[in-house]
């Protein structure tokens, strides 16, 4: 198995239970919610490296101007420090490397996806009081600044160019070929961007069938979540029966069928034909 190397049972039963825990309080911290998914990819991540993350979050905040202005002078502000001095950047080979998707990965590296980067610019710019909030364009997240009437997008992928509404329209027609609206300018959840992360793990390891432990863990984390598709309930299952664990993919199987029974009879039968062939493969 190639690295990162995931922790033993005992510190991921830990992991998970706090992830679960700051999912589930009033006010979720983004950057100690995506620290704990790192901490599952990554054995090597201890709590020493889990402080010396936030620790340099806040070292990053500590640089930033004091007070720039309005949100355009914030938008200046960030994309000076974290763009042109500190290189926070991408580039296509960042979209090959589960690392990319691990916020204290990115911030050693200075490298990432489009949401990890753009993490490190909220989690900074938040530190430092500017009125910043994720935006979860189509295909490419992005971060904004100021309220809706003055609104300036930033892309941290671009080293934190600052975009017109030329440049937004542009970015989501490249990804879906629609045009903007703008329910897709508003702040993103949180919660909602963690699954984000995880959906883009996900994303990353069913491209590589012999990191299956990377796709389960990630189901698993998703699932802790509050609020998350419950198709990820049969994707889990299916994980376990490829992985050779027959019993429990089936219970899962099993389960799943019930949950969708009431309004699918028929999927939720041929579900439960699954689940029987999954039993089949331990005779």
């Amino acid at each position: 198995m190639r690295p990162p190397y995931p922790p033993p049972p005992e510190r991921s039963a830990e992991l998970r239970r706090r992830f679960a825990e700051e999912a589930r309080s009033e006010r979720p911290d983004l950057s100690t919610l995506c620290l704990l998914v790192g901490a599952e990819a990554d054995g090597a991540l201890d709590e020493a490296g889990l402080d010396a993350a936030q620790m340099e979050l806040d070292r990053l905040a500590g640089r930033v101007p004091f007070r720039p202005g309005g949100p355009m002078a914030w938008a200046t502000a960030l994309h000076h420090l974290l763009g042109v001095q500190d290189g926070f950047r991408g580039s296509p080979a960042d979209y090959q490397r589960l690392e990319s998707s691990l916020l204290h990965e990115v911030l050693r590296r200075r490298r990432g996806l489009p949401i990890l980067l753009s993490v490190v610019w909220m989690e900074v710019a938040r530190r430092a009081g500017a009125p910043v909030y994720g935006v979860a364009l189509p295909g490419h997240f992005v971060v904004g600044f100021g309220p809706r009437e003055k609104q300036v997008l930033v892309d941290p992928f671009d080293g934190g160019r600052v975009l017109g509404v030329g440049d937004a329209e542009l970015l989501v027609a490249g990804a879906t070929g629609a045009a903007l609206d703008s329910s897709m300018l508003t702040p993103a959840d949180p919660l909602d961007v963690v699954l984000r992360i995880l959906n883009n793990i996900r994303v990353w390891a069913a491209a590589r069938p012999e990191r299956s432990d990377v796709s389960l863990w990630a189901v698993d984390l998703s699932l802790l979540l509050p609020s998350h598709p419950a198709r990820l309930r049969y994707e889990r299952a299916q994980l376990l029966v490829q992985r050779g664990d027959f019993v429990d993919g089936a219970v899962e199987l099993e389960q799943y069928a019930e949950l969708i029974s009431a309004v699918d009879e028929g999927a939720a039968e041929r579900v439960r034909g699954q689940a029987l062939a999954a039993r089949a493969l331990l005779n």
